[in-house]
């Protein structure tokens, strides 16, 4: 028995230069190659090879297996796959009515239906004449015309070319759609003269012939339909408004030159402010030191890296390596520090001691834990296959990760109770209370994860609901009570001194008080929060992170005479940006943990489950944004505020200007030049699958960085308000 022969298509997705390169916007590199491998005179039907654009292979294909053109489809039938066919053209696409197809695809319905069981495809295998097979092709075409004529319906209001008669037509190549009023007329003439055609064609079935000079117009008639429409319609959807996008480019050129102005003259202020504070022996401020330098490197390559779809996916390399070497850095200068001064034999106090070691100690904490979330999973897109922490633990089972996840919870308790009794100025009733808010909601997530995790997606898993609900309630009570009640419940040391400076420094202290146990709340709160969101493997992670932010915290606090405010606040952003991919996100949108975003949510609201998949996503740099309000707490401005010149205003510039403006700074930085960069990448041939995902990455982290920003000044505000006010009423009463 003969077989029968199968048709077969063989394409490429890109093409590639004689270098190698492959994902760029050359015409090596976007030529690809369709072979249509049919039967011996379709094979032999050209010598040359034919050109299409790649939007064609979509409605050809359609046509040929006799299934719906995509909807917004802009592509134009390729007739040499069809010159040569020997009938395989199903018989729901010949023989359904005009009339009913043309409604449903030029009416409100998007293409002409999908065969039913029913009416399944039927392929002829017998011969047919020579006029067959040209009314065959003249039918595809007809359809092809009618699904591009809808899109031009709906691109152009005014095209109707119902009862549309043409007078004076050119058909002049290039110049076939000029020498009428408007669009709207060009296209209805070419249309209408290759309908018109078409209908003559049919009517007169003893005239055809498959040589014939009426044939050979009306495949050119709809040729030139369909090329026209094709070409303006791929045009309209490339095309970009050239004006709104360079006011767009403009505006953000000029808010991010305000920015690094604002940075530049608020570090020039500090600089000048400090070099009076401090002895001579300090004089090296004046000094670009390495570690400074190194944080505008990062910046560079940052942005150079945009530039590359590969390091655009595996760009969790570059901040995981830029943070580790900027706190080795950070190393060398304490190091640095401690053999000068042995060297000048200079003695060193005890709390100047304890300061470095305090350093070195946070340093390693810092190392160690960015090594464990680098490590934990292998983000990005080429080396997922690559085993790592998360896929480890997932293979030995679920008991042990949730041992992992309890362990973390309780861990994280623990160290957030331990840090309150730092704050030592504060009443003992009082900081009990905080304690026990801070416990509460400590142990109902523990009490979930128990419980309910397991149950959380399940059908019956109305309780599991309702018990995470509750703790959302509870964290956000907790941490409202405290940002309210802390500013109003830290005593002033000191009352009964009447000398001024001595209560401008109890004001203070207490400025710094409040803003520890309300900066460690947030930090604690939303680690919680995270431990709640996150899936159970990333727990482990989320303590890292919320360790790296103490460390952070701690070395910060000994760091004023050696190291720049901006500095720290920067290296702060970088921790939160290597934290982001440390929890297993990339700049794909596969890895957006969608299930999170469900806990919670008895009903579908894609208000509040964006809210949480937002949440979920950035929840590295918000804890880093927060973390500006404890950061602020453990700087020194005690002697800022007795000075002569120390006043609120000067003391709000000092804490909000370094931990706002860097944050704002850098990502208008990282905005502005990936939009560039995008821009030039439209024609790239990975614009949709890599460059276009982390824009819209990019613009959300800008999101993050407003929403934190905000917070942290609202916060910061609100004590400064709260402390002036008591103590002018204190002032009164006395």
């Amino acid at each position: 028995m003969q077989s029968k022969f199968v048709p077969q298509l063989v394409v490429s997705d890109h093409g590639m230069t004689e270098n190698g390169n492959h994902g760029g916007s050359s015409f090596e590199e976007t030529d690809s190659l369709a072979l249509f491998i049919g039967p011996t005179k379709f094979a032999s039907a050209s010598g040359t090879p034919n050109k299409a654009n790649q939007v064609d292979l979509a409605s050809t294909l359609a046509l040929l297996f006799g299934v719906p053109i995509p909807k917004n489809n802009v592509g134009m039938l390729m007739p040499e796959t069809f010159k040569s066919l020997t009938g395989q053209v199903s018989e729901y696409v010949l023989h359904r009515d005009d009339d009913y197809l043309r409604r449903k695809i030029c009416g409100r319905v998007f293409g002409y239906p999908v065969p039913s069981a029913s009416t399944s495809l039927v392929l002829k295998s017998d011969k047919i004449n020579q006029a067959r097979l040209i009314d065959q092709q003249l039918r595809l075409l007809e359809l092809n015309s009618w699904q591009l004529l809808r899109l031009l319906e709906a691109q152009l209001p005014g095209l109707v070319c119902e009862n549309f008669s043409c007078d004076n037509f050119r058909d002049d190549g290039s110049e076939r759609t000029r020498g009428y009023s408007n669009l709207e007329e060009s296209f209805c003439c070419l249309y209408t003269k290759a309908s018109d055609l078409h209908r003559s064609w049919k009517s007169g079935e003893e005239k055809r012939s498959a040589s014939g000079d009426n044939c050979h117009s009306v495949l050119m008639a709809y040729h030139n339909f369909l090329r026209t429409a094709s070409e303006w319609l791929s045009h309209r959807a490339t095309d970009k408004p050239v004006g709104q996008l360079i006011f767009g480019v403009a505006a953000m050129l000029v808010s991010c030159l305000i920015l690094l102005s604002l940075l530049f003259l608020l570090g020039k202020q500090v600089f000048s402010e400090q070099s009076q504070q401090f002895s001579s022996a300090n004089n090296d401020l004046s000094w670009w030191h390495l570690d400074e330098v190194f944080i505008l490197v990062v910046i560079v390559i940052v942005v150079i890296s945009m530039g590359s779809s590969s390091l655009v996916e595996e760009e969790q390399y570059i901040w995981h390596f830029m943070t580790s070497s900027l706190y080795l850095l950070s190393l060398r200068k304490v190091m640095q520090h401690i053999v000068t001064r042995t060297e000048q034999n200079t003695s060193a106090t005890l709390g100047l001691k304890t300061n470095n070691y305090i350093q070195i100690c946070s340093i390693f904490v810092i190392l160690i834990s960015g090594r464990f979330l680098r490590g934990w999973h292998q983000g990005g897109v080429n080396w997922t296959n690559l085993p790592d922490i998360s896929k480890w633990l997932e293979q030995v089972g679920s008991t042990y990760i949730k041992l992992f996840q309890l362990v973390s919870v309780i861990i994280l308790i623990n160290i957030s109770l331990v840090s309150l009794m730092w704050s030592r100025r504060s009443k003992k009733n009082f900081m009990t209370v905080v304690s026990l808010m801070h416990l509460f909601p400590g142990w109902l997530v523990l009490h979930y994860i128990t419980k309910y995790q397991d149950v959380a997606f399940s059908t019956g898993s109305y309780d599991a609901t309702l018990m995470a609900q509750i703790i959302y309630v509870v964290l956000g009570f907790c941490s409202t009570a405290i940002v309210v009640a802390v500013p109003w419940c830290i005593p002033f040391q000191n009352r009964t001194v009447s000398v001024p400076e001595v209560q401008r420094k109890a004001w203070g202290l207490c400025f710094r008080d409040s803003a520890y146990v309300i900066g460690l709340s947030y930090v604690y709160y939303w680690s919680l929060l995270q431990l709640l969101l996150q899936q159970p493997v990333n727990s482990v992670p989320v303590l890292f992170l919320f360790l790296q932010v103490l460390a952070s915290i701690w070395y910060s606090s000994g760091s004023n005479q050696h190291r720049r405010q901006w500095v720290e606040v920067a290296a702060l952003y970088y921790m939160g940006m290597a934290g982001h991919f440390g929890l297993g996100n990339t700049n794909t949108l596969a890895t957006i943990d969608v299930a999170g975003a469900f806990i919670g949510v008895l009903n579908h609201s894609t208000i509040l489950s964006g809210v949480l998949m937002f949440i979920i996503t950035y929840a590295s740099p918000m804890l880093y944004l927060l973390s500006m309000v404890m950061y602020n707490s453990v700087k020194d401005t005690s002697s800022f505020i007795i000075s002569e010149k120390g006043n609120i205003g000067s003391l709000l510039k000092r804490t909000l200007g370094f931990p706002c403006l860097v944050p704002l700074g850098l990502n208008s930085i990282l905005l502005i030049a990936y939009t560039i960069v995008l821009l030039l990448m439209r024609n790239h041939l990975f614009v949709w699958s890599v460059f276009s995902p982390k824009f819209l990455y990019i613009c959300a982290t800008t999101v993050c960085v407003c929403v934190g920003v905000s917070v942290v000044a609202s916060t910061m505000i609100y004590i400064s308000l709260v402390l002036t006010y008591r103590e002018k009423l204190h002032t009164h009463t006395d």
